[in-house]
């Protein structure tokens, strides 16, 4: 609850921070067409995201006979719920990850790495399924989507202004429209990735939930943490190396948000690996499975 709290509260300051730069810039026109032009770039995006994030990960249909075992999890999954089986895919990358993607839970679609199969256990799997199909019953396609269009937006405008002199003339002079102009897409995207890492400590808790085994989650990160940073070099698929479809993946790929501290943590599209195993210890604790 306080993470779905959360993430209004980061929607309506990204939502207020756009009407702000609208003002101070001055261009009524310019926010309706920077609005415009965001949401049909970025819808576009959504409606397509299962076809678009499966064919950059390279996957192919998991075949029920050749996987019967990931056809079963995520099946007794979807029932638990009372939710329609998603696609099932595979890719052949050898990073240990996986993902989700469909704007509802009829048109979704979950892919998981080969390297994924090679490292983690029973348990492990089922609860990063769980996890991938909690994003698609919490509707966080559809929640990045508004950050993201209105991040977007806001990187419009403020390139409008920049080249066409929006706000120059208005109280607050030059200096204060031109700060607006650089910082605005800045604080965007900051907030845009605090609604990404929000959503994904939900899709922790919510995962942890549907399966029951938070530990299992728990471990399966830590795993997950550790081939990343051992599959640095090996071949990544386009899907591992966009920044707008690596949000996507249950972990950074590479372990990339591991490697940003400080003022750099503001920049991560995940929470440390830390912060979620600790996250799930305490839910594991609440459930009864620590003492």
């Amino acid at each position: 609850m306080f993470k779905s709290f959360k993430t209004f509260v980061l929607l309506a300051f990204l939502s207020g921070l756009l009407l702000l730069i609208g003002q101070v810039l001055g261009q009524e026109t310019g926010l309706y067409i920077a609005l415009g032009l965001a949401a049909a770039m970025t819808f576009g995006s959504y409606w397509f995201s299962d076809k678009l994030a499966i064919k950059m990960a390279r996957a192919v249909p998991a075949e029920p006979a050749q996987y019967p075992w990931y056809h079963t999890m995520v099946q007794e999954l979807s029932q638990r719920v009372g939710q329609p089986l998603p696609r099932l895919y595979i890719s052949p990358s050898p990073q240990p990850n996986a993902f989700a993607t469909g704007r509802n839970p009829g048109n979704a679609a979950v892919c998981i790495n080969q390297g994924l199969i090679d490292i983690l256990d029973r348990d492990e799997m089922e609860a990063v399924l769980a996890h991938e199909l909690s994003h698609v019953y919490n509707r966080d396609i559809l929640i990045g989507t508004i950050a993201a269009t209105i991040a977007t937006a806001i990187t419009f405008l403020a390139r409008f202004a920049f080249f066409f002199g929006g706000g120059r003339d208005r109280e607050g002079g030059m200096i204060g429209s031109l700060l607006m102009v650089f910082l605005a897409p800045v604080a965007a995207m900051i907030i845009q990735l605090a609604v990404t890492r929000s959503r994904e400590t939900q899709a922790d808790a919510s995962g942890a939930e549907l399966c029951g085994k938070p530990l299992s989650l728990a471990s399966a990160l830590q795993k997950l943490e550790a081939g990343g940073k051992r599959g640095v070099r090996q071949p990544a698929t386009p899907a591992e190396t966009s920044p707008a479809f690596s949000q996507l993946y249950i972990s950074a790929p590479f372990g990339g948000a591991r490697e940003r501290g400080g003022i750099g943590s503001l920049f991560r599209t995940h929470p440390t690996t830390e912060q979620r195993v600790a996250n799930l210890h305490e839910i594991a604790r609440r459930m009864g499975q620590i003492a």
